[in-house]
């Protein structure tokens, strides 16, 4: 029994070659088994449109209650003296608003209380 299923593993091993390249030889070529694959390529091209943002600066009145929104995208001035700004009271702080206003804050409220601009 042992040498009957070793002649037959023997047999595939040595057939199988043969039934493949005998199956390859009988279909013809299609234009997919082309080692040469630049048909196959697709060009893919992004088209970004730009559309033109107005900036709008806002213009900061005393009294004016910033959301807190508003209040999280503005930069705290922890060194207020390098921009020549009096120490804020209990409760207050500077922001950076733009590139030269600076706002005085109450941190609990969001209320302007005093604007500093271009120093």
């Amino acid at each position: 029994m042992k040498k009957l299923a070793a002649v037959l593993l023997s047999a595939t091993f040595i057939f199988s070659p043969v039934a493949f390249s005998s199956a390859a030889n009988a279909a013809p070529p299609s234009h997919h088994d082309r080692w040469d694959h630049r048909d196959d390529r697709r060009v893919v091209t992004k088209k970004t449109i730009i559309k033109e943002r107005k900036v709008v600066k806002k213009r900061w009145n005393r009294g004016h209650r910033l959301s807190r929104a508003e209040r999280r995208h503005m930069a705290e001035v922890r060194d207020y003296r390098r921009y020549r700004l009096s120490a804020p009271p209990r409760g207050y702080r500077w922001v950076r608003a733009d590139n030269n206003e600076f706002l005085l804050i109450g941190i609990t409220t969001g209320l302007i209380s005093s604007i500093i601009a271009g120093r």
